[in-house]
């Protein structure tokens, strides 16, 4: 979570918030595997997609999950830029403002 905080601060993006799922679990006395959502985005790139179809403020900023399986491997999840078009319909070009993400993923992920 840590690279890919870094990674999207590098692309001069905001993080709005990150999400310890696993530290507000524990806050009640459960206990789950590692799980953080990073919410990071860009007014700049994601005010024209709300103007354009306003349900799209429903997913945006964009998320990333990192999260932890039983084994201890580490995963990355998010909502690929397919995902916008076919729930939200055509968008106009502007899906290409959604793009940023699957290259931060792959920059924290390899360390790049």
């Amino acid at each position: 979570m840590d690279r890919l905080e870094a990674a999207v601060r590098a692309k001069g993006l905001a993080v709005f918030a990150r999400v310890d799922h696993a530290a507000g679990a524990r806050s009640v006395g459960l206990t789950m595997q590692d799980a953080q959502v990073l919410i990071f985005g860009s007014p700049k790139a994601g005010t024209p997609l709300m103007v354009a179809r306003p349900l799209v403020a429903l997913d945006l900023p964009l998320r990333a999950l990192v999260w932890s399986d039983p084994s201890g491997q580490v995963w990355v999840s998010f909502n690929a830029t397919t995902y916008y078009p076919r729930r939200y319909g055509v968008l106009d070009g502007l899906e290409k403002n959604l793009a940023a993400i699957e290259g931060l993923v792959d920059a924290a992920v390899s360390g790049s």
